[in-house]
């Protein structure tokens, strides 16, 4: 399977939920990319993290993701 990063913020139950998720869902555990303090990662994930990215063609998936999006994504 492709190798993911999770782009996500400290404190944020919504991360918490994805990366709860993607265990549930046998994905393999993603690179976790925090945001914060980043103000090129804040501009393009702010409003949207948690976002899971496919490093090898650069798809994006944004919350709320379930297991169906993410087979769909993972092909």
């Amino acid at each position: 399977m492709a190798r993911t990063i999770l782009y996500q913020r400290d404190d944020c139950h919504l991360c918490d939920q994805a990366i709860d998720l993607l265990a549930r869902a046998r994905m393999p555990e993603p690179e976790s990319v925090f945001i914060d303090g980043d103000p090129a990662l804040e501009a393009r994930y702010g409003a949207r993290v948690p976002v899971l990215r496919w490093v090898d063609t650069g798809r994006e998936l944004d919350w709320p993701f379930d297991p169906v999006a993410l087979q769909a994504q993972s092909r």
